[in-house]
């Protein structure tokens, strides 16, 4: 690291070795024989972005979202969380091509802003992507429902939801069975847990696919109108809520580490996983609100209960077992990510050590992974659908403001930096990421800037008392020359 200490003079809030703000990037050979490995190509990377993104907000939010929030201008909902979304994956691509680091976001804001605000990022992305992995998995219970119900299998009211979904409903133990079991899942080694993410993933695109070349023969365009019931603002208060459903992008940037050729590949994988995820999007949104009127939507097992409503029973369950494997790839990246998300932080110092010990055969963070299995498994068995998706976007789109901005700041820093990936449309494209974010932010409810704005004075407070000081230790020095990582072996 270059020693900035005399231009800042040693100031708190300066980028010398004693400033909140010097710029970290860690070397990946940190942990020596220990750092994971280089086992993700472009195909497994895309998978997992594809893998991230099409899931609940297929199978399960679009149908809560048509139904209260916007109607059949669901489909506008999408788009502009993917025209937000698309804005920030150019940034994210840039970054990628640059800093082939875990840690995402995280690595990158610390990289170009500072270490408190890549710590910050950090602290908001443990909570959101463990929040998502709980979301996802609620949306899968609930196409479980179906399928039992339609192989005559009844379950007690009290394990089918959380507290005040239903009559009787006490906990959504479905949902807590699928987090403890994507973690074990991981923890079996990346190149194992890859393969049958992939898998998945492959039969969660051709039940997609199944959707929306089979039902638009059942389209009723009556049923499209009126197109936003709720007016227009209902569809910005729908992009808001399904926006989690659009950044898988995100989570597939955590693992940099495990992929070969990290700087040529990250940014491709980005771009083509969203890409081919908003393709699927909107032909599915027109299939479920052209099949029955909006507000005979099942918010549960939306498609499954259309297609079951047309007489189509057969093709009715072949969606439902599709939704719960393909759903189960979304818990997958999630986890992955938050997983290695941890691993970062804690081999940077900002969090103890022990957390981020990778197995000492499958070389993963085993301990993160457990303990985030646990934590959205009691998520996902207490929350509501909806009022977990809306405390993982505020986090995640907070996130893409200053991933946004970063990538301006650093393109008119630094721009002799070398970039396998450069952001169109400079400064637009990041500029209207920016708004487009904090526009969507507003949409949200009280209550989730609330328990964010707690969530993060919480984390200030560790990085005061603990994270300060022993990053220090770990990672001692100023800020680092972003240019000297064009020399590392990736």
């Amino acid at each position: 690291m270059r020693d900035e200490t005399a231009a800042t003079g040693g100031s708190l809030f300066g980028t010398g070795p004693n400033g909140i703000f010097r710029r970290t990037v860690p070397k990946p050979e940190a942990q020596g024989d220990r750092r994971m490995l280089r086992v993700l190509g472009l195909p497994q990377l895309t998978m997992i972005g594809v893998g991230a993104i099409i899931g609940a907000g297929i199978f399960s939010l679009a149908g809560a979202v048509a139904r209260d929030v916007a109607g059949p201008a669901v489909l506008v909902s999408f788009l502009i969380a993917g025209a937000a979304s698309l804005c920030a994956a150019f940034a994210y691509a840039e970054f990628a091509g640059m800093v082939p680091r875990a840690g995402s976001s995280y690595t990158y804001a610390a990289a170009v802003l500072g270490e408190v605000v890549g710590w910050i990022i950090g602290w908001d992305l443990l909570l959101e992507y463990t929040a998502i992995v709980a979301t996802v998995s609620i949306g899968m219970s609930g196409y479980a429902g179906f399928l039992l119900d339609a192989i005559g299998v009844d379950l007690p009211a009290w394990m089918l939801g959380a507290p005040g979904t239903g009559e009787g409903h006490r906990v959504d133990l479905i949902a807590m069975l699928i987090c403890l079991g994507v973690a074990w899942l991981l923890n079996r080694g990346t190149k194992t847990s890859a393969k049958v993410d992939v898998t998945l993933t492959v039969v969660k695109i051709a039940v997609v696919l199944l959707v929306v070349v089979v039902g638009l023969s059942q389209v009723d365009f009556g049923n499209l109108t009126p197109f936003a019931p709720f007016g227009w603002g209902g569809s910005v208060t729908g992009a808001a809520t399904v926006f989690f459903a659009v950044f898988g992008y995100d989570a597939l940037s955590t693992a940099a580490e495990e992929s070969v050729e990290a700087r040529k590949l990250m940014p491709k994988a980005m771009v083509w996983s969203l890409a081919i995820s908003m393709v699927l999007y909107v032909g599915a949104c027109i299939v479920l609100t052209g099949m029955v009127p909006y507000h005979e939507v099942n918010p549960d097992s939306g498609f499954s209960s259309a297609f079951a409503s047309v007489g189509m029973s057969g093709v009715a369950t072949v969606i439902a077992v599709g939704a719960i494997l393909g759903i189960v790839t979304v818990s997958f990246s999630f986890m992955m990510g938050a997983s290695r998300l941890w691993y970062a932080l804690s081999r940077d110092g900002l969090m103890p050590k022990w957390f981020g010990e990778l197995h000492p055969v499958r070389r993963v963070p085993h301990r993160a992974t457990w303990i985030l299995g646990i934590v959205s498994a009691v998520l996902a068995g207490l929350l509501p659908v909806q009022e977990a998706a809306e405390l993982t976007n505020i986090g995640v789109l907070f996130a893409f403001v200053l991933v946004c901005a970063a990538i301006v700041v650093l393109r008119y820093r630094r721009p002799d930096l070398p970039r396998s990936f450069r952001c169109p449309g400079m400064p637009v494209v990041p500029v209207l990421g920016v708004l487009f974010s904090a526009w969507l932010m507003s949409f949200l409810a009280g209550e989730t800037w609330l328990r964010f704005a707690g969530w993060l004075v919480v984390g200030l407070l560790v990085y005061g008392l603990y994270s300060y000081r022993n990053t220090r230790r770990v990672m001692p020095g100023g800020s680092v020359d972003l240019s000297a990582l064009d020399e590392e072996k990736q």
